[in-house]
């Protein structure tokens, strides 16, 4: 509508304004007022004489606003409209409604209904049929019929996550009509573009109605997020907006599967921009836990972007076909691979060099990707498990180099047949010129890439020409031949680099498309490993519904008539009817299905053909002063009350009450506070509670604990061998430990202890899970246990099954949360601490000490297991309880085996260097210490 149109929905109302000079008088009367009189009895039997009385008139002013509250009364009934609709719908064919149903109506769908209603209801007033259609429905039945039945279709239909199909619902109306012509067509649209070039209107147009309407919102709350990209700092979330004439400022959230929002980011909108790019900033294993991105205060969705298997973290595993080089890591195959892909999955490498031993390895940890560089022949052996595992989801990547180019042509898995040898560029005997890159193809991984410029490749493993050779090259270089192959092996595939992963035969491992590269194929994987062969079978086919979006945003478990998702590996999957927006496939693993695909503008829908009328929805438009003339008209009539009770006087009488009232109060007040204070219940309470003197006394000092097992002998034991150790420390060192502390594990406080004794009892009863979690709790939060199974004596020659005390070990620690273990290594901190120690014997000694496993996989002698240098677990079976343990005069209770006062001394070492260990952590494993270690040594 343009301009601004007024009228009265009941005009003859107005002709109670004529009755407003009668009101003027009669308000002009009002009773006469109260006097005050002197006291004195002649004054008052001098008024006692009759005198004529006659009536007070009240002040022009408050006439004056009864008059103005009677005049809004009169209007108010009037009820005038601003922009008030009109029923002009033409009588010369039924009347058309299409209506957009998609996700952009969902925040005004309840408007856009109001609006169809009130056509429904000028074609039921002049008896004209109506036919119906939405455009986010797979079928319309919009046979014109009567306004009642066409009422009943347009409350039961509700938006859908779905981008119109605009055409099929006007394929449906021109069925409908037959040939005929409508009368007035409403095209309620959500103003948005649906395809490129969308020529609704002028479709619409062409059925000659007798008037076309287009109906539209503002557009200012239809915004939609179109791609996320997982980067090395943060998430990159890209949206789009249909209006962009003014600045806007979005918050986004990010959510886990749980739906709990876990990290916060901002998308600002420039004047005029109508696409913009925001982030989410959060460490890359909080971004990895990302299950959908959400833009607050909007409820539609097309505001949501889910996330699949395609943003979390994978396993990797490298191979290479030559032995790492420790002082010129360069020039090894697998570095340039792991500096690209160390931010985004987690590496492993197998301990052995043997591939026979190697690859069985790896695939016992359940990869998603295994990545060999220039691996040529494979053990035999090896190749019936790695076609397993890539049929049930894997996805192997090799690299070319020599041991490739001069291996077997018929290797199975490589994605195409090769040619013997290596082709050069540049050479000394190569006329050809070192090539670039050709663009990539529309299909696969690399689509939107950029074309790299800085790339030339010098050698390749060139492939044999074959019918779909092109399918399968997701890349290329500007001759034409394939630098990126692929093969689909049921549910996982093969990729081949026809270059080698150095830059000896390319420049492209020392590119950033290099890490683009590999991280887009690297998504492409399963984040949880394979399958089983009979899940992959089926997730090679298709992946059922899982979980739908509703068009308010929501997922739910609702699927509908939706069908199962046809796997592609042709960019990311496309919503439609069979496939609305959702997640498919099973809790396991998904593929995410996204309104809008990446890269989507939204740009607004052309109207320009024909003769269109243009409107807004009911809401927006139309609107009745009635609720504004009311509330003044109230307004008016409260001040005129007040007006006329303080001409009375009664807020006068009101003055000397409210004193005396609140003396009372004052009083009242005063003499509860005064019981209250008197009160012994509110007397100063004592902060303090039961038990912390006893925690106060334990935080003076640093005390060895042991764990109470409740068996008497194995307690003493621990409480005389921690007393002896304390001794020990005190005389040789500068730490002073306070007394021993027993523990009950249920119950008392952990935190402040740096090492836990506990010596196992396959007797001993088994701890609670309450005092297992608790232990748990306190490894994870720093604190070490040292598990003492005390039967190395009874063990000795026999490992292949542990003894009692071994079983309980294994019973209790099946319930901890405990990381890989090794014995001891040479050069670790605790060979150093504080004794230059190769052992550590307690009243045995022929049982290793076993200790969180060092993560580097050279094994440098200085590596640290956890991030503070320190194991949160030791295992021992030489009864180091045993070796310490003194009798109230200072000697020692229990004997070593064999007797041997050095192996005691040893073991008492050995406790120094622990204590020293949980104090330091990984102090001694600096450079700066090395000169003096080795000066000791003698070396």
């Amino acid at each position: 509508m343009s301009g601004l149109s007024f009228a009265f929905a009941s005009p003859a109302i107005l002709a109670a304004l004529i009755l407003l000079p009668a009101i003027w008088w009669l308000l002009r009367l009002t009773p006469p007022q109260p006097r005050a009189e002197v006291f004195p009895p002649l004054r008052i039997l001098a008024s006692i004489l009759k005198r004529e009385e006659t009536p007070a008139r009240s002040p022009w002013w408050l006439t004056l606003l009864r008059m103005l509250l009677a005049a809004l009364v009169i209007l108010a009934i009037a009820n005038p409209m601003f922009n008030p609709r009109t029923n002009t719908l033409s009588s010369g064919g039924p009347l058309v409604l299409m209506i957009d149903n998609s996700w952009a109506s969902a925040s005004d769908w309840d408007r856009r209904v109001r609006t169809a209603d009130a056509l429904i209801d000028d074609a039921d007033a002049k008896g004209i049929p109506v036919s119906i259609a939405f455009t986010a429905e797979q079928s319309n039945d919009a046979t014109p019929s009567a306004a009642t039945a066409a009422r009943d279709k347009l409350h039961a239909m509700n938006p859908r996550p779905l981008v119109p199909d605009r055409q099929r619902a006007a394929d449906a109306v021109k069925a409908a009509l037959n040939g005929g012509k409508p009368g007035t067509i409403a095209f309620i649209s959500d103003g948005i573009e649906a395809r490129e070039k969308d020529d609704i209107v002028s479709q619409l147009a062409a059925l000659q109605p007798s008037e076309l309407r287009l109906i539209e919102g503002n557009g200012n709350d239809i915004l939609a997020i179109t791609g996320a990209s997982n980067n090395v700092n943060d998430m990159s979330v890209t949206a789009t907006r249909l209006n962009g004439a003014s600045p806007l400022h979005l918050q986004l959230t990010a959510q886990d599967n749980q739906g709990r929002p876990i990290a916060a980011g901002a998308l600002n909108f420039a004047s005029g921009q109508t696409v913009a790019t925001g982030s989410i900033t959060a460490p890359f294993e909080m971004r990895n836990d990302f299950a959908r991105i959400g833009v607050d205060r909007y409820a539609n969705a097309g505001t949501v972007h889910l996330l699949d298997d395609g943003f979390r973290r994978r396993r990797v595993a490298l191979l290479s076909g030559q032995a790492a080089d420790e002082f010129q890591p360069i020039l090894s195959p697998l570095y340039y691979i792991q500096r690209a892909l160390q931010p985004y999955a987690d590496l492993i490498q197998p301990s052995s060099a043997d591939l026979a031993k190697a690859i069985p390895q790896l695939l016992a940890g359940n990869p998603s990707v295994i990545i060999m560089a220039d691996v040529g022949r494979l053990p035999q052996e090896t190749y019936a498990p790695l076609q397993r595992w890539i049929q049930n989801g894997g996805t192997l990547i090799r690299f070319a180099g020599p041991r490739l180019a001069a291996a077997p042509a018929d290797d199975p898995l490589v994605p195409v047949t090769l040619r013997q040898g290596e082709r050069t560029f540049g050479g000394a005997l190569s006329w050809a010129e070192p090539q670039p890159l050709a663009d990539f193809p529309s299909f696969g991984p690399f689509a939107g890439m950029p074309k790299p410029t800085n790339v030339l490749i010098k050698r390749q493993v060139l492939a044999e020409p074959t019918p779909d050779l092109a399918e399968r090259t997701w890349a290329s270089l500007a001759d034409g031949t394939p630098l990126v192959t692929e093969k689909q092996m049921q549910a996982g595939r093969v990729v081949l680099f026809h270059v080698s992963a150095e830059p000896q035969w390319s420049d492209l491992p020392i590119s950033g498309d290099f890490v683009e590269m590999l991280r887009r194929i690297v998504q492409l994987s399963r984040s949880g490993g394979v399958n089983s062969a009979e899940t992959a079978a089926k997730t090679a086919e298709a992946m059922p519904p899982y979980r739908l979006l509703t068009a308010k945003g929501v997922l739910t478990s609702e699927i509908g008539s939706a069908r199962p998702l046809e796997r592609s590996v042709k960019g990311a999957p496309a919503a439609s009817f069979d496939n609305p927006p959702g997640l498919y496939g099973t809790e396991e693993g998904f593929a995410a299905v996204n309104v809008l695909g990446l890269g989507t503008a939204l740009k607004p829908l052309d109207a320009a053909a024909g003769t269109v009328l243009r409107e807004g929805l009911i809401g927006g438009e139309a609107w009745s002063a009635k609720p504004i003339l009311f509330t003044l008209a109230f307004l008016a009539l409260l001040a005129d009350s007040l007006i006329v009770l303080f001409m009375n006087g009664v807020f006068s009488r009101f003055g000397r009450s409210t004193k005396a009232a609140a003396g009372g109060a004052a009083m009242l007040l005063l003499a509860f506070s005064v019981a209250a204070s008197l009160h012994p219940a509110n007397a100063l309470a004592d902060d303090t509670k039961p038990g912390d003197d006893t925690i106060y006394s334990r935080l003076d000092k640093t005390h060895l604990a042991y764990v109470v097992t409740g068996e008497s002998e194995v307690d003493r034991v621990s409480e005389r061998g921690l007393a002896g150790l304390s001794d020990y420390l005190t005389y040789r060192t500068t730490l002073e430990p306070g007394p021993p502390v027993g523990l009950d594990l249920a119950k008392d406080e952990l935190a402040f202890y740096p090492l836990i004794y506990w010596p196992i009892s396959a007797t001993a009863p088994m701890p609670s899970n309450d005092a297992i979690n608790r232990i748990d709790a306190y490894m994870r939060n720093g604190g070490t246990v040292l598990f003492d199974t005390r039967d190395a004596i009874n063990t000795m020659g026999d490992t292949s099954s542990p003894g009692p005390n071994g079983q309980r070990l294994q019973q209790i620690l099946a319930n901890l949360d405990i990381p890989a273990l090794e014995p001891v290594p040479a050069g670790h901190v605790l060979t150093k601490s504080f004794y230059l120690l190769s052992s550590f014997p307690g009243r045995y000694a022929d049982s290793p000490l076993w200790v969180e496993a060092r993560q580097d996989s050279r094994r440098d002698s200085n590596a640290v297991a956890s991030s503070d240098g320190v194991t949160p677990i030791m295992i021992t079976g030489n009864d180091f309880a045993g070796a310490w343990a003194i009798d109230q005069n200072g000697s020692p209770l229990l004997p070593t085996v064999p007797p041997d006062e050095t192996q005691r001394e040893y073991a008492y070492r050995s406790g120094v260097n622990i204590m020293m260990y949980m104090l330091t952590g990984n102090y001694k494993s600096d450079q700066v210490h090395v000169g003096d270690i080795l000066q000791r040594l003698g070396q």
